[in-house]
This record gives structure tokens, sequence and C-alpha cells, in this order.
């Protein structure tokens, strides 16, 4: 058997986490938490914490970046020096008008929450010092500047572990280092998906620069006056179309592939079609499913989301990742099924990621400590084989939108509380515990899109709300009127 496993429990020393993002901060506060571990490292390949929230006005192209775009990369992600930056920048999805689409009450860690006075939704900034103040604590065991290029399970001595290949981003000095496991948090928001449709290549080659991506978006003043098209009406689909809008032709063109499930707001300023079926260079023109041809198109903004990509895994028995269109071999939507040893954070969509990181978090530390007992390989194939007969190989893989992502936090909440008990442990043995969401949050949770299409309709006055009882969303006089008229029917 493995030095790495004391029967069916794990038996780590030397973690490294990938990312030091939102999930990132979060594993290792959970790790820090265990009181375990000779040694925990995060490796971050920008030069401060907070992943994505880590803005930039640069909207330059990644060198891999093609038109269209079916593959995921299969290099590290594409570094930008400019002149009054102290080190390297990478391109990130949030642009300069970006609020969150989440309250941040919902949010927030369990253990910290948004400073006093924070707007409802608060803007992008607000989120990174939020993300920079979680962080620090955490400072003396992050490694900042350090882009990972390859993660590698090695014999070495008779025992095997993982060796992580990194390089420098100010020294441009490589090295390896050894550990026991290694925890991948380095999101799925960085490298963009372009489906191919008809047309699309060479109309992009015959008008250069009118198809982009919404990861180069950053402010809708470059569309003024330009008949836009936006494909997708997700959460970026919306908030660019609602931007772009308010200088471009009017309507709007919004093309859906499906409609959505959740409330949605009045658009009068779009005009909402299908899918594209076809883009025609010669007229400038793109023709809809159901028939409808818009000429003269300026620009069209694809809101299609990103691939799933984590260029530096290139040895693994069972690849994670082939097209892309999800995180294969996974348990959970966290560990490896092949080896444990290694995990995800942050696969699931549709969810709020901050708490989501964390119960995630709770549960693979523990495992890692070994206070939980590893699943069979045996539990863990027919977890996976029963997610993929339910949901197919897709993107819907992970899909866990209301109310799966309530189930999910409290069933890893519920898991992570019963493992062995520590002396010496926060809570009398039990460690950092895990968030839950009882009745309010999840209340909360089914009804954001609501709560954010009421922020909205307020204008710039959005700003000044700071709590959901200002937009009466109200769970206290919500849950007694509920009571009463239970009462009145019996």
């Amino acid at each position: 058997m493995s030095p790495t496993y004391l029967e069916n429990k794990l038996n780590v020393n030397r973690v490294a986490v990938i990312g030091a993002g939102p999930c990132g901060l979060a594993a290792a506060k959970y790790l820090v938490a265990e009181k375990k571990f000779s040694k925990i490292e995060v490796f971050e390949q920008r030069s401060s914490v907070g992943g994505i929230w880590n803005y930039t006005p640069l909207n330059v192209v990644d060198g891999e970046f093609t038109i269209p775009r079916t593959q995921p990369s299969k290099l590290p992600d594409t570094a930008i020096w400019t002149d009054n930056a102290p080190g390297a920048q990478f391109v990130s999805p949030v642009y300069d008008f970006l609020e969150t689409n989440i309250p941040n009450t919902l949010m927030n860690y369990s253990d910290q929450k948004f400073p006093g006075g924070s707007s409802l939704f608060p803007k992008h900034a607000v989120v990174k010092k939020y993300l920079e103040d979680y962080a620090q604590e955490l400072r003396p065991i992050l490694s900042l500047h350090t882009q990972v290029l390859g993660v590698e399970k090695i014999l070495k001595g008779g025992n095997t572990r993982w060796e992580v290949e990194t390089l420098d981003m100010e020294t441009k000095q490589k090295r390896t280092a050894e550990f026991d496991a290694v925890l991948v948090a380095s999101g799925h928001y960085n490298d963009p998906f372009i489906p191919d449709i008809k047309g699309l290549k060479e109309f992009n080659q015959t008008h250069p620069g009118c198809i982009s991506h919404s990861k180069f978006y950053r402010r809708p003043d470059q569309y003024k006056g330009k008949k836009v098209v936006v494909v997708g009406n997700s959460a970026s689909g919306i908030d660019l179309s609602a931007q772009i809008s308010a200088v471009c032709q009017q309507p709007i063109i919004v093309s859906e592939k499906a409609k959505p499930v959740t409330a949605v707001e009045e658009k009068p300023w779009a005009k909402l079609l299908p899918e594209i079926s076809e883009f025609l260079p010669a007229e400038r023109a793109v023709r809809f499913s159901d028939g409808t041809l818009e000429k003269d198109i300026d620009a069209v903004v694809f809101c299609t989301g990103y691939f799933y990509s984590f260029p530096f895994l290139k040895s693994l028995p069972t690849p994670v990742v082939t097209d892309g269109s999800y995180a294969k071999h996974l348990y959970e939507h966290i560990l490896y099924i092949d080896d444990p040893t290694l995990g995800f954070l942050g696969i699931p969509q549709r969810v709020v990621p901050f708490p989501l990181s964390e119960v995630q978090s709770g549960y693979v530390a523990r495992l890692l400590a070994g206070r939980l007992p590893v699943p069979s390989h045996v539990t863990m194939l027919e977890w996976e084989s029963k997610m993929l007969e339910e949901k197919g190989e897709s993107k819907l893989l992970h899909n866990l939108a209301f109310p799966k992502d309530v189930d999910y936090i409290n069933r890893l909440h519920s898991i992570s509380i019963s493992a062995d008990k520590v002396e010496g442990l926060a809570n009398d043995g039990v460690g950092k515990i895990p968030p839950y969401w009882g009745a309010d949050k999840a209340w909360a949770r089914e009804r954001f899109p609501l709560i954010k299409i009421a922020s909205r309709a307020l204008g710039e006055k959005r700003h000044e709300v700071k709590t959901l009882e200002e937009l009466g969303f109200d769970f206290q006089a919500w849950s007694a009127a509920r009571e009463a008229e239970q009462k009145s029917i019996k």
C-alpha cells in the first residue's frame, strides 16, 4: 500500500494548492485549520490574490485565441507585461462596470461578512478588497507571481509523490517541489469557447475585429452607434447586452440558444432571437434558426462561456479534460477517482461560488488530514456512472442550479462535521465548520434572480441598497405570512 494511505484513510503531510482565487483561499483556510500538514503552499500566477477578481483594463487577446474556438488550451495562460504594472498581468473576464449578480449576504464566506455599508450587489473592486482582507493571515503560505507549468505523479525512492513544476514570473526561474496532495483551484472562467457556426470563420476573416468574446469586453464605449449582436443570455450576456444597449443602435440583438428558466426582466431595448444558424460575410449578415436575417452587423459578442482547462495536468492515466465541456472522472465534482490525493475545487456551475468552495474545502481538508475515510474506488465509479446516466457527457454534468446547490452544500457540511474529532482543533475537535444553508439562505438563493431584477430596476440608486429588506425581500415577514396562511387553511 502507498505510504500516502493508512488503511482507508489518507496520510498526507504536504499539500499544494493551485490558484489563490476564491476557491484557493477557502482551501488554504480549511487546510490550515486542520493543524496537520507540515507544508501548505498556494501558487498564484498573478501578483495578488483574488483570481479573476483581479481586474485589469487590458483587453489583449490571448495568444491561443481563435475564432471559432472549439478546443481547450494546452498552454499556460498568456502573461502580459506593461510599463505601468509591477508584474505580469493576465486578462480577466471582469469588466469596468461589473457588479455581482449575487447578494453579498449570500455570496460571502461564512466567517467573514462584507464590510458594513457595502452595496447589496457590490462592484468588482469591493469584492477584490474583500478577498484581499480574507487572505491576510494566509500570506506566509502564498507563492505569488508563480505560474504552475506541470503537475505529475512520480515514483521516487520507492514512494509516489506529486511533482509540481513552477515558473517565477519575475525571475523566469523554474523550480520543482514535491507534495503528497494537490488541490486544483484555478477556476473555469478563463479559456473562452466560441462555437463553430457556418460562415463564422470567413466572417471574421472578411471583417476583422467584429467578432469577440465576453472575456475581452471592458466597457460599452466601443459599440457606440453600432449594430450589435450578443450571443448568449446567461449572466454575462444579460449584463453586457444591458450595458451595450445604452450606446449602440437599438434594439440590440440577443441570440438565445434556450429560453431562460429563471425570472427575466423586460427588455424593450432588445430584440430576442434564437440561435444563429449562419454567418454571411458578403452581406455582413447573420441568419438565425427561425429564418430571420439581420444585415449590416457591426459587432458580435459571444457570451458563450468557457472550457474546463487544466493545461498543467499532462500525464494523468485518465484525463480530466478532453473536449473541455466538463471535468471527467471526478467524484462529487471534487476527487480524482484514480487518485484522491488530487482534488478540484469550484467545478460546479450555476452556484454561489464562495460558500460552495468552503464546503468543498471543508470536506477535502478533512479527507487529506485522515479524519474522513476515502470512498472506495467502486463507490466513486458508481457515482460518476450515475451522474453520466442522468445528465450525459456535457456541461450539464456540473450544473447544480437551485435546489441542487442547497442539497450539495448541506450534504457536504454533514459529512464534514461527522469526521473524527481531534483534540486541539476548533469547535471541540470538530474543526473549522463549513457553511450550512438553513431555510433563510435557501429562500434567498431561490429568489436572487428576482432580487437582481428588482435592484437593476432602480438604476443608479441601486448602489444605495444595502439589504434584501430594502428591496422588499423579507424572509421573516414571508415566513410569518406563510405560517398564518397555513393556520387559516387548517
